[in-house]
Parts: structure tokens; sequence; C-alpha cells
């Protein structure tokens, strides 16, 4: 999807979304500047008209750069990365497919059935369901097969430098905390998770530093 042209770069956002948080740490360690427009989701505000124009899925985040507006997080990583040369994937093509891999088991199985969206209809079903209980379960899950899957003695997900997987890890982290999941048993994601949040481009985009 495009835009006219434009210097400045907006990130329609939501100060607790994985994949808008996701992004805001990319763009940070890219040193690109850029322009929040805050989209409350607890408020409805994706089903505004005006949000539906700029993505009709009603999510978030979408990002405006480069005469463009991208939807769809990975995909926004993976544009950076291309046009930016930031690194984010190795150059090898089985260590690319590793660390999508990685990224893969974050943002494709953990992060969309604890969507707040999905959460939400799992606890108007009733049957017990509480969003405490949906989300713990779920990322406890998710995290017991992630853990076994970051081998080899290096500094973050794969390798030296912050890449695709630990652009969606440090979220994934966050959100373990908010829902009070024990990660005494996840070693080595907490470590990982540790070192990232320790560099201040990713400090900066914790959400508590941006929420409105």
């Amino acid at each position: 999807m495009t835009t006219g042209p434009t210097a400045e770069v907006i990130l329609h956002d939501y100060w607790r979304s994985s994949s808008a948080y996701r992004v805001r740490i990319a763009l940070n360690l890219l040193g690109i500047a850029y322009r929040a427009v805050p989209v409350d989701l607890s408020a409805g505000a994706q089903s505004d008209p005006g949000h539906l124009g700029l993505n009709p899925q009603g999510l978030v985040p979408v990002l405006q750069i480069d005469g463009l507006r991208l939807t769809q997080s990975l995909a926004i990583l993976e544009y950076l990365d291309e046009t930016r040369k930031a690194g984010f994937l190795p150059v090898a093509p089985a260590d690319r497919a590793r660390i999508r891999a990685l990224a893969h088991a974050i943002a494709m199985d953990i992060q969309p059935v604890c969507n707040l969206r999905v959460a939400q209809h799992a606890v108007s079903l009733g049957q017990g369901i509480t969003m405490q209980g949906w989300m713990s379960h779920f990322i406890s899950l998710g995290f017991r097969g992630l853990e076994p899957m970051l081998t080899g003695d290096t500094r973050f997900c794969h390798g030296d430098r912050p890449g695709l997987a630990d652009l969606c890890l440090v979220p994934q982290v966050y959100n373990a905390r908010r829902w009070d999941v024990d990660l005494t048993r996840f070693p080595r994601i907490t470590a990982i998770a540790a070192r990232l949040e320790a560099l201040p481009p990713v400090a900066a985009a914790h959400p508590d530093r941006v929420k409105p």
C-alpha cells in the first residue's frame, strides 16, 4: 500500500501492542525519528473509519515511511532490514531460516493467541476462562518450546547483535511479566531479554516510556 511521499516517518501505535513495540525497538536501533500517532485499542479506536482507511484489518502498527504505508510488524521489520542494512537478518540462508523460526515461534505462535481481541473473546465464552489464566497458559506454553531453541553461546537470540527474533522476544517477555508468568523456568530467555533491555534504544521503546 502506498501513500504520497513524505519526509516524516509516522508510526500508528498502541503503547501495549507487542507488534507495535517490535517496530518501536527497530526504529530506535536504527536511529529513525518518528511521530507516534496513538491508536487506543482498549477504546476501540482501531475500528474508527480513519484508522481502517490506513489498515483495513483494524490493527496496529501502521508505519508511514518512504512514501509507503506498511502494515504487519514482521513485514515492516524485514523492509527496514532490507532498506537500511539493519542486520536484523543474517546473510547465510541457514542462519536466516533459524532466526525466522525463532521470530515466528513468538510472533506467529504465541502472540496471536494472546492478542487482546482473541483473549477477550475466549473470556466472553465463559467456561471459567479468565484473562490471567489464558495469557499465562499460552505464554508459558510458547516459552517452553522457545527456551530449548535458543542454543549456542551468544549474547542474543542468534549472534552478538540484536536481530529479528530479539525484536520479537522483548515485547513477549514484557507480556509474560504483566501476566505473572514464572520466568525462572526460562533462564535463557530471561538472560537474553535482560541484555536487550539494557540497551538504551530498546529501553526507550518500553511501553511505560511511550504510553500516552
